[in-house]
């Protein structure tokens, strides 16, 4: 606009405020001498320095470029050391576990059913105490109908279910009618949804065998199952209330992995992402992994043909570059377009300027015989040596929105295309195999199953191949600014009120030169911002996952969220809420709750205050979508410590009605 508007700050900028904090005199030094080498004004750091003769001052004109490029690599090294996280296991004491009571479903796929596990759990949990009802649905039994069907005829017989166990993720198949997509997720993502159908609220553990590895003696066995850890992360955080958790299991069930499964299914220590093991039960972790100066055991550069998948797509566009400009020969850039893609020829042009012969070539990656016949083009005089796979598409929803077409929709460029990649190039002498992964795969994320299940894949699938012998980086990449998939509208503004801003994409290929010199096999590199962050991702259910995280301690410390829901120094907000409203009438409570559920529902919509949201005005007229009523329900729940259901905004469509209820 032409006219003076007004801006509106949503957060402080945390680091941006600390030059104004006061400090000792040294410190002020210390700041202006950086200041102006940052700036290279050679004027006032001379002053700074006191350099008073010619000669001084040209000594210092000529270092001063140097000083301020190592400045910013400094920098800029501190920034991406501080985005770095890898997973890590915790042993856990095995303690004696409370006694298994009422009814437990037992949900094994028909390829199972005489397994060993699956006779393993029905002792174990019937020995402890439980009942166990079994339902081992056929292949074309394993859909959200079919499986809500048999769900309600069982639960039905047997009165209330206390618990769920899922064997499904074992169906190494592929689920009929899916255009692909694995038997083991696709059955496990229709269960979430069966169960949700059926009204069953008992605890769904969704168990897997090798999906994860929890050392160096421990390899990764099935990369496919994995993907039933990434689905079961975003469920964690959109159905709280009704989750278990993650079981990993190992290959025999022998009498002590029997009785740590049971021991795990009873729910001691809030854990619910385990992994038992000969030597014990192991909680998976979140932790730190800056570099801190260590030397790089290589200084990889590309050389013959680099691929890269996605290669004309926002994310690739940088790779390309910045493999342009350490010298690479050859590149070939894959999109579904080729040089149909926006800004394809463009690239192509400002690559070859850069030096490298340049092939963009139009190849669906999901589709297996398009790269086979992709690799067999690539020039023996200019042999494939790495691979970076950048390729991928969103179609975000929540899990009771996902179908198997929206699965395979994110699947086949993203982790179809992994395996595709690996199998047929296992043979080659590769320096490099990147994966684009994703912190959702990580972290999970609601509204992103599928993506989250995908990127999942690909951290272990580097696992895998490590496990081989075979070169693997994966980078489970947070947000990256300016371009990318979640680089701006209402994905970036959700990530941003998370907790999960933008990063610069010159660190970010930084931080991907760095993954590559130091031989990481998986890395997350993301800026996340625990203060906010931690708040929403525990704001309904605990998190041990973060917990042992130093700022996450922190805001433990200081009565913040620290992994426990409404967790505060002097009780959580549902008890300063009760306390509230038991010495006011019945109209002033209603006024209270009303106030809460609107300046809920605009920090939800990212709205600084609550003038939009009117008493009479409709959730759907405000915005909301799927998603924004889940992050609402998740504030709710928060604030009053009830269970609430994620159709919140939907039987309640009103903040006057919502507050009612």
């Amino acid at each position: 606009p032409t006219y003076a508007f007004q801006h509106q700050s949503y957060w402080p900028q945390g680091s941006d405020t600390v030059a104004d904090e006061p400090g000792t005199p040294s410190d002020a030094v210390d700041a202006r001498f950086w200041e102006a080498v940052e700036r290279e004004d050679l004027e006032s750091l001379a002053d700074t320095l006191a350099f008073q003769d010619d000669g001084e001052r040209s000594s210092l004109g000529a270092v001063l470029p140097a000083l301020a490029s190592w400045r910013r690599q400094a920098r800029e090294q501190s920034v991406v050391d501080g985005w770095r996280y890898r997973v890590t296991w915790t042993s856990l004491t095995d303690a004696q576990a409370p006694r298994l009571s009422g009814t437990w479903l037992l949900v094994v796929p028909e390829s199972a059913a005489t397994d060993d596990w699956t006779l393993g759990a029905v002792r174990a949990l019937t020995e402890r105490g439980a009942d166990v009802t079994q339902i081992t649905p056929t292949a074309v039994e394993a859909d959200r109908e079919s499986l809500t069907r048999l769900v309600r005829a069982e639960s039905a017989g047997a009165g209330a279910v206390s618990g769920v166990l899922s064997l499904l993720a074992l169906d190494g198949g592929t689920a009929p009618g899916t255009d692909g997509v694995g038997a083991g997720l696709a059955g496990s993502a229709a269960l979430v949804q069966a169960l949700g159908d059926a009204g069953v609220d008992a605890p769904l553990w969704c168990a897997t065998r090798g999906a994860v590895s929890v050392g160096r003696t421990d390899p990764l066995e099935s990369p496919e199952q994995a993907l039933v850890w990434g689905l079961g992360r975003t469920a964690a955080l959109e159905y709280p209330e009704r989750w278990g958790g993650l079981i990993d299991l190992p290959q025999a069930p022998d009498e002590r992995a029997l009785t740590r499964l049971a021991a795990v299914l009873a729910g001691t220590g809030g854990e619910d992402q385990l992994a038992v093991r000969a030597a014990g039960v192991f909680a998976r972790r979140l932790a730190h992994a800056p570099l801190a100066g260590a030397p790089a055991v290589r200084s990889w550069r590309p050389s013959g043909t680099t691929l890269v998948t996605g290669g004309t797509g926002a994310l690739g566009a940088h790779v390309a570059r910045w493999l342009a400009g350490q010298g690479a020969e050859h590149l070939v850039l894959t999109s579904r377009r080729g040089l149909q893609a926006p800004g394809a020829a463009e690239l192509r042009a400002e690559l070859t300027e850069l030096g490298a012969k340049v092939t963009v070539a139009a190849c669906d990656v999901a589709d297996r015989k398009a790269v086979e016949t992709l690799l067999a083009a690539i020039p023996a005089d200019q042999p494939l040596t790495a691979v970076v796979h950048a390729a991928g598409v969103l179609d975000d929803g929540v899990l009771d929105a996902l179908t198997p077409k929206r699965f395979a929709t994110v699947l086949g460029p993203k982790a179809d295309a992994a395996r595709h990649l690996h199998e047929l190039t296992r043979g080659l002498d590769l320096s490099a195999f990147v994966l684009f992964s994703g912190i959702a795969g990580t972290l999970g994320d609601a509204g992103q199953g599928n993506y989250a299940a995908a990127n999942a894949y690909l951290d272990a699938l580097a696992e895998r191949r490590r496990a081989e012998g075979l070169p693997a980086t994966s980078v489970a990449w947070g947000r990256w600014g300016e371009t990318g998939l979640a680089a701006d509208g209402a994905i970036g503004e959700r990530l941003d009120r998370g907790g999960v801003p933008a990063m610069a994409p010159h660190a970010a290929i930084s931080a991907l030169r760095q993954a590559l010199d130091h031989d990481d096999t998986v890395v997350a590199v993301a800026d996340i911002q625990w203060d906010r962050f931690a708040h929403g991702y525990t704001a309904v259910r605990p998190s041990p996952l973060i917990a042992d995280l130093p700022e996450v301690r922190r805001l433990r410390a200081t009565g913040g969220p620290a992994g426990e829901p409404g967790a505060a120094a002097d009780g959580s907000p549902a008890d300063a809420l009760r306390a509230r409203l038991a010495g006011i009438s019945r109209a002033e409570q209603s006024l209270v709750v009303l106030e809460i559920v609107r300046t809920s529902a605009a920090a939800a919509l990212g709205h600084p205050s609550t003038d939009e949201v009117g008493a009479g005005r409709a959730f759907k007229e405000l915005g909301f979508d799927s998603l924004i009523a889940l992050e609402l329900r998740n504030r709710l729940t928060a604030a009053t410590g009830q269970k609430l259901p994620a159709t919140l905004v939907f039987d309640y469509p009103t903040p006057a009605a919502l507050a009612e209820f």
